[in-house]
């Protein structure tokens, strides 16, 4: 994919996540209508398998797994791959996406559902556990450009998102916004970073004709 899509199609995502985010906390005074179903939803067909499912996802996706782990093994596949530079990249994307997410929570401070069953930090929107999931995936993708790669990925940010709405930590509109904000991180760093990432080197200009 070329630099230039790349960094529209980050920037696109970025500003429809902070979009979304000012619509719903500025524009409801409650949560919007598919939000409430989704969750009323859920709540009244949340079983135990559900649950289980979902708590193993909360663990993987979130704390110190998801902040401290999951990036150093990424990092130290990488290394091991003798892929330095894409190791650096996932780095940064992993820390921007952090970043970006509790710079929009505390922007916004959207609460989270009454009901929830398991416990969250502050601000429901974005989800970071979704977003870290988009920022994985699409990391993987950049690097790895494959169908299965592509297909893993979407698999595994549903499952996340899912999961999050199977706990009530999140209303659906939250996982979507995290989402956008793990993907539109990852895709702005590859403009500016892939090739290098990939121990490419830019195109030489032909030589001037005298």
């Amino acid at each position: 994919m070329r630099r230039r899509m790349l960094l529209w199609w980050g920037l696109g995502l970025l500003a429809a996540a902070v979009l979304l985010g000012a619509v719903i906390v500025f524009g409801y005074s409650e949560p919007p209508g598919f939000d409430t179903w989704w969750n009323d939803f859920v709540s009244a067909h949340r079983g135990e398998v559900m649950v289980d499912f979902a708590m193993v996802l909360n663990a993987i996706g979130g704390g110190w797994i998801a902040v401290l782990a999951v990036p150093l093994l990424a990092v130290l596949a990488l290394l091991l791959a003798r892929r330095w530079r894409a190791a650096v990249f996932a780095a940064l994307c992993f820390a921007a996406s952090a970043g970006a997410v509790q710079i929009l929570k505390h922007l916004f401070g959207r609460a989270r559902p009454d009901d929830m069953i398991a416990a969250s930090d502050f601000g429901s929107f974005p989800s970071g556990h979704t977003a870290n999931a988009a920022t994985i995936a699409l990391v993987v993708w950049v690097l790895f450009p494959r169908v299965w790669t592509a297909i893993a990925g979407a698999v595994w940010i549903v499952a996340m998102a899912l999961s999050r709405t199977f706990l009530s930590v999140h209303w659906a509109t939250d996982t979507l916004g995290g989402a956008l904000v793990g993907a539109a991180t990852v895709l702005l760093l590859a403009a500016w970073l892939l090739p290098w990432a990939q121990g490419l080197r830019p195109p030489r200009e032909p030589a001037p004709i005298v």
